[in-house]
């Protein structure tokens, strides 16, 4: 308790009701922090505002505007801004050759496009000893099938992360990205109902286990604290699943088809 105690802290993609970016705004309220949190819904918002004493704002990444807004509001309201995180994100799987032109512009505004303008605002209003971290996936660094789009973007925002870091660290500023594997979550809950796919994943996890949203909450807290004497790095926050791999769409079909026959 209380390792963000007086920090300020920005949370964006944080509107999905028990989401990556709520769970984290909740934990970083929980260890002192006065936290905002950003997205595209504002009702969603203001009720987790309400929750955690903090404050909201409407805020679409892929808008430049937008975010210059909301950090100059922030900084004017609070003083300051210690922390940010971008949790925003879009699970885009399709085929490689059926990735159409709008869906591949989606991904790139929302996961490349999006996250570099947010830390290109944040570098020149962030306070020394600040820290941005960036929700990044596992498979910026194993495939996963048919995730052609959503891995190259990842991958290359995890090392503009890594540009910044060397850039901005004379400012006192660090830089990280978080790398879960297959979470637990809300997003999730409809696909690992399938009978089958779960312990498809779970066998590439050394750990035993997918990772959940609050083991993702646990290392943005370090990563926000001041104990924290890292930048550029990429943290696999995902039981060691990129020790291994993700399971293919044979064994994915495999697994789920046994399943399927065991219930029948």
């Amino acid at each position: 308790m209380g390792r963000l105690e007086g920090k300020v802290a920005f949370v964006l993609g944080a509107a999905g009701k028990g989401n990556m970016g709520q769970t984290i705004a909740r934990r970083f309220a929980t260890e002192g922090a006065m936290v905002t949190v950003g997205g595209r819904n504002a009702a969603s918002l203001k009720q987790l505002a309400v929750e955690i004493g903090g404050h909201a704002v409407e805020c679409d990444i892929t808008n430049m505007g937008d975010i210059k807004r909301s950090v100059d509001s922030l900084i004017r309201r609070d003083g300051r801004l210690d922390i940010a995180v971008n949790s925003t994100g879009q699970g885009l799987l399709v085929p490689f050759e059926e990735t159409s032109e709008e869906q591949l512009q989606a991904i790139m505004d929302l996961q490349f496009k999006g996250p570099y303008q947010f830390m290109q605002v944040l570098v020149g209003k962030m306070s020394s000893k600040a820290s941005i971290i960036q929700i990044s996936s596992a498979t910026a660094t194993i495939l996963l099938a048919n995730h052609h789009a959503y891995v190259g973007t990842k991958a290359g925002i995890d090392h503009v992360v890594r540009a910044v870091a060397d850039e901005f660290g004379v400012r006192g500023i660090r830089a990280n990205s978080l790398s879960p594997g297959l979470t637990d979550s809300p997003m999730t809950a409809a696909h690992l109902a399938t009978p089958g796919l779960r312990e498809a994943f779970v066998k590439e996890y050394p750990l035993g286990r997918l990772n959940t949203l609050d083991d993702v909450a646990a290392a943005a807290v370090f990563l926000a604290s001041d104990e924290c004497f890292m930048t550029g790095q990429n943290l696999q926050v995902n039981g060691g699943l990129t020790l291994r791999r993700n399971p293919t769409p044979a064994e994915i079909e495999f697994y789920v088809g046994a399943a399927m026959a065991r219930d029948e």
